[in-house]
This record gives C-alpha cells, structure tokens and sequence, in this order.
C-alpha cells in the first residue's frame, strides 16, 4: 500500500492535474475585480470595467508605440556596477542581477528609435519594475544617450517617466545624474528638437526633480501619482489634510503643473500629432495607414510641387 500510495497515486495525480498560468487573472487595484489577464493586455492594460492604467512593461511599451512594433534598439552604455559596494538587508550587486533577471533589462531604462506614424522618433522608457524605476548610473546614462541620439539623428524625444526617485544604493552618485540629464535636456533644446514627457504612476523623487518636469509638453495618464515627496510625507510635515487627488494627474492639470491628461488609447495619435506639430512635419492624411512611411506621406505634396504651372 505503501508504494501505490506513496508513488503511484502521485504520479498519477501529476498526470492529470492541468497547469494554471500564475498570471491568468488580474485583480484590479481599484476594484479588486478579477479580470482575465489576456483581456487586459489587448486591452494596453487599461482594466476595462474601471479604467484603471495598470503599469506596462518598457519592451511592451516600446512595442506599442512605434509603427508595426518595429524599432532600433539603442545601446546602453556600460557603466560600473555597485560602485559604493553598499550592502543593507542584501548586497546591492545581488538585488541588481534579481531586477535583471525579473524584467530582462540592464537597467531600468530602455531606448529605441523608429517611426511613429512615418515620423522618426527617439524614445526613452522608465520600467518601474525594474528596483522602481529609480535613477541610478546606468540610468542615467541611459536617459543622456537617448538625447543625445535625438540630437545626432534630428528626431523628437518621447519620455516615458516611472520612478520612485534617485537609486539610494548609488548615494551621490545617483544624485549626480540629476544635473547630467537636465545638461543633456538643454542640449536638445540648443538643437530646437521637440522634448515630449509622458508621466506614468508613478513618478516622484529626483526624476521628477529633474528631466520629467523639463519637457516642451507635459502629458500624464490619468491617476498618475506625480510629485516630488509622497503625500503621507507633506502631511506629516506640513500638520495638513491634503487636498482630495493631491499630486493626482487630473489635480495637477487642473492647477497647470500638467499640459493634458491622455488615456493611454489616445496616447499614440497625441503623440504623433504633437512631433508633427512642433517638427512642423506634414499632417498624416487619413487615407494612409499608419505604417506608412514619412516619404510615402509627403510624397504626393513634392510631386504637385514638381509640376510646371
């Protein structure tokens, strides 16, 4: 009885027992609804029923904002790891090489270039997954290279901002990245390219102290936590109730902190059509699909333009 209790029944039960993704519901944070995760995803992880902007991954991000998911990824470049060998609960070097197995990333910041909606644009995005999007060396550097490519390549910049603030395990070294990443923002402004901010939840400490509040045109998804310190921080300093949605997206449009709140269904076309406006760029005509190439739009224009009068 032993070996068929102990072996058989096991193995059998193994056969036939079925697999569950961990991932195959999602329980909205607003609701505590579950929802079917494959509905969210098609859905640009929006929860349908609320409206709640779940946080999205940089790849899937970058994917879903260049035309048929096609774009150059742009190196990083390399930088020291764990250059104060801090060590508190966890060595530093152990908790990056965790993060980077978790989202695949080097650091929290991804770049690519490519075309949205026939228009060449440099994108940066900030994966709050990655040790909370925080601002450390790497991505620091990371944040300079992409305006910097902007800047070599005569295309828009798009930031995609999602931080808990400057990497502590970096100390001053993180706090540096502060005045490099406004110097480069200066330098592609000296070169009149577009610098266009998207403040996702959440974005706070030094990165909204720096770069993030720096843009030609501010865009926040709705709800979006924006500010510097969180609001239990202002409460207990300042003895006050905080207003209703303080530091909210909608709170900070309403008060002029925020140029516009956009639902992430809306992002793309916001963005192109803003590129197109400060780029002067020709409008997309609505008869070309969207994969259509910047040359493939303006090209009937140049050959009206050729034809003797």
């Amino acid at each position: 009885m032993n070996w068929i209790s102990n072996v058989v029944r096991p193995k059998i039960r193994s056969f036939l027992r079925r697999e569950t993704p961990e991932n195959l519901w999602i329980k909205c944070p607003e609701t505590g609804q579950l929802v079917f995760y494959k509905d969210v995803e098609a859905n640009q992880f929006v929860i349908p029923s609320s409206n709640y902007h779940m946080r999205i991954s940089a790849p899937a991000r970058l994917k879903g904002m260049f035309d048929q998911g096609e774009y150059e990824d742009i190196a990083l470049p390399e930088v020291q790891l764990d250059p104060l060998k801090f060590r508190d609960e966890r060595r530093y070097a152990d908790r990056l090489k965790d993060a980077r197995t978790k989202t695949g990333l080097q650091d929290a910041v991804k770049l690519g270039i490519g075309r949205l909606d026939g228009l060449m644009v440099t994108i940066g995005v900030q994966d709050f997954d990655f040790m909370g999007g925080s601002l450390g060396m790497a991505s620091g550097d990371a944040v300079i290279k992409g305006l910097e490519t902007a800047v070599q390549r005569q295309t828009p910049f798009i930031m995609f901002a999602a931080s808990g603030g400057a990497r502590m395990q970096e100390g001053i070294l993180a706090l540096m990245q502060l005045p490099r990443t406004i110097v480069a923002v200066q330098m592609l402004r000296e070169a009149k390219k577009p610098y266009i901010v998207v403040l996702t939840n959440p974005t706070t400490g030094g990165v909204t102290a720096s770069y993030a509040m720096l843009g030609d045109v501010h865009i926040a998804e709705p709800s979006a936590l924006i500010g510097f310190a969180g609001p239990r921080v202002i409460e207990q300093t300042i003895r006050e109730k905080l207003p209703e949605g303080f530091q909210r997206a909608e709170y900070l449009a309403e008060h002029g902190m925020v140029d516009m709140v956009v639902h992430r269904h809306q992002l793309r076309g916001t963005l192109s059509n803003l590129c197109r406006l400060l780029t002067k760029a020709p409008a997309v005509s609505p008869n070309v699909p969207q994969s259509a190439t910047a040359q493939q739009v303006s090209a009937p224009a140049e050959a009206a333009a050729q034809v003797p009068t």
